[in-house]
């Protein structure tokens, strides 16, 4: 029950953080943002929890942060309309993300990952 719980954390995270800049902000159809939402939550879920115990929590962030910019980049190249500039809106989808995923790593620490694997929250 708890994996359910943080699913559906990180996938409303990452749905209304990608709703509000890619729809909202560049004009991205909604079916593409949920699209996003899906492979970004499938590729990146199980590295929280087995790779992300292992290190501190900001390079947990960082790694995030490049494993969205990466997916939102490509998928974005191939499915944004023409003239959309997939590189900022992946810079800027990438950002916001991280940011939340801080916070979701914490949740992951205290409520899912056992109490013999929690995440060291320092931030160095």
């Amino acid at each position: 029950m708890e994996h359910a719980k943080a699913l559906a954390f990180k996938g409303i995270m990452t749905l209304v953080g990608l709703f509000l800049i890619l729809t909202i902000g560049f004009g991205v159809a909604f079916w593409k943002v949920l699209l996003l939402t899906v492979i970004i939550g499938a590729v990146s879920y199980p590295g929280d929890l087995f790779i992300m115990p292992k290190i501190k929590n900001m390079p947990a962030v960082i790694a995030d942060f490049v494993l969205a910019f990466l997916i939102i980049w490509f998928v974005g190249m191939a499915v944004f309309e023409p003239g959309t500039p997939s590189t900022l809106a992946a810079l800027i989808s990438a950002a916001v993300l991280a940011f939340g995923e801080y916070y979701f790593h914490s949740f992951l620490a205290t409520h899912v990952l056992p109490a013999n694997n929690k995440l060291r929250m320092d931030t160095q």
